[in-house]
């Protein structure tokens, strides 16, 4: 199949994977006492983080490559699939709107909770809002993709995806406080991961 600027597009997911990547990797370098285990990624974008202009810096791709990525495959699959897996496509564009808009207009004030309106706004509101959409989005690519033998695997990786969200928040409620910020990992890279899975379907003409 000859490949168009649309399917090119989903390289954006991929790129916007490893821009994410890099800034929770490197950006502890610019937070002195940062403690990865313990705390949580957003902590090191708070407001009064040193380490802000650093991850500003190298995730400067992820949100805006991100959401080129999910908006193409949303223009791409238009009449294709099943119904039942575009909605939940379009439910995970949704998300990732929210995510963008919703953590660019209320960062952490300070790290962890400082009670502020933002952290309230932050946690309470934007978080609670993206992993919902995140779940809900995903178990209906799950039930679209498993309903058809030939989109069962995009509904694998929904699934994958779901599993380590699950996993996330889960293990972040059970494991002691030293450790927050290692199952906290698998909750906000499931869903910047599955985004790159629906680029490379993009880029292959799912």
């Amino acid at each position: 199949m000859k490949k168009t600027l649309i399917n090119w597009s989903g390289l954006f997911g991929i790129i916007s994977l490893l821009s994410y990547t890099a800034a929770v990797i490197f950006s502890p370098a610019a937070y002195p006492g940062y403690d990865w285990m313990a705390q949580a990624v957003s902590d090191l974008s708070a407001d009064n983080a040193p380490s802000k202009m650093l991850w500003e810096q190298l995730s400067s791709l992820y949100g805006v490559c991100g959401i080129v990525s999910i908006m193409m495959v949303c223009v791409f699959v238009q009449g294709k699939l099943n119904k039942t897996i575009r909605i939940g496509i379009y439910l995970f564009a949704v998300m990732n709107w929210v995510s963008n808009v919703g953590y660019a207009m209320f960062p952490l004030s300070d790290s962890g909770n400082a009670g502020a309106f933002q952290d309230i706004m932050h946690i309470y509101v934007v978080t609670v809002s993206v992993v919902l959409l995140s779940i809900i989005s995903l178990v209906v690519i799950m039930i679209g993709g498993y309903r058809d033998k030939k989109y069962r695997s995009i509904a694998i990786w929904a699934t994958i995806a779901l599993l380590l969200m699950f996993a996330g928040a889960i293990g972040t409620n059970i494991v002691p406080r030293d450790f927050f910020g290692i199952p906290e990992r698998f909750s906000v890279f499931a869903a910047a991961g599955f985004n790159a899975v629906l680029g490379i379907y993009l880029f292959r003409g799912f």
